[in-house]
């Protein structure tokens, strides 16, 4: 696996390699120029690449995305800045446009590093414990569960008695339980997303007693 930053300058033609310009029509902030973008895409772009423009128009960035995007042999992120691109970078490269959030950056480096992280984390032998990547929030449409590590006991808060018993099934049961808790109370929108086994029913009538 390799990450290569271009120069979209290494495109241009003028001895100030310019590649940007003043919009027509008028108004504030500066436009990336066709010509260079659409010569280093052209120049960059191999018969298996997933070309990538970051984009506020663009679908929404998610795990099941980064999943997808995981299986993919070469990446081309197309990051921009000022007011954005020449419309005819889109109408001539035609790029699958992914948004990370409904905010502006100040220009779409941060967008692709957090696209790149979600995604090469999810490729086979990059973390050291590939169940990690399987059970973390989102990968299950359901927040993680919580965790604890020593002391056992700090400032009054205990370390639930289930993750000390040594029973797995027990513990398994809780994180799911407490998973399922925590998504409910702060992303109930996640829940009709995630697989309910019978299972999950149960854990959720037992949240529903102990609520009252």
């Amino acid at each position: 696996m390799r990450i290569v930053v271009h120069d979209l300058r290494n495109w241009t033609h003028d001895r100030h390699r310019t590649v940007d310009d003043r919009p027509y029509g008028g108004g504030a902030g500066m436009v990336l120029k066709v010509e260079p973008v659409v010569e280093a895409v052209e120049a960059l772009r191999g018969p298996k690449t997933r070309f990538l423009l970051l984009s506020p128009q663009g679908r929404r960035f998610g795990h099941e995305v980064a999943k997808e995007l995981s299986l993919e042999e070469h990446l081309l992120f197309l990051c921009g800045r000022y007011e954005g691109f020449d419309e005819r970078v889109r109408l001539i490269l035609k790029p699958d446009e992914i948004s990370i959030g409904d905010y502006v950056l100040t220009g779409g480096e941060v967008p692709a590093l957090v696209v790149m992280d979600a995604v090469i984390r999810l490729i086979p032998g990059v973390l050291g414990d590939e169940e990690s990547a399987r059970e973390n929030s989102f990968a299950q449409h359901l927040l993680d569960h919580p965790d604890y590590t020593r002391p056992a006991s700090f400032r009054g808060f205990d370390v639930p008695p289930v993750l000390l018993s040594g029973d797995h099934e027990r513990i398994r049961r809780w994180r799911r339980k407490e998973a399922l808790r925590r998504t409910k109370g702060l992303r109930p929108d996640l829940l009709s997303k995630a697989f309910s086994s019978q299972e999950d029913l149960e854990l959720l009538a037992e949240l529903d007693a102990e609520a009252g």
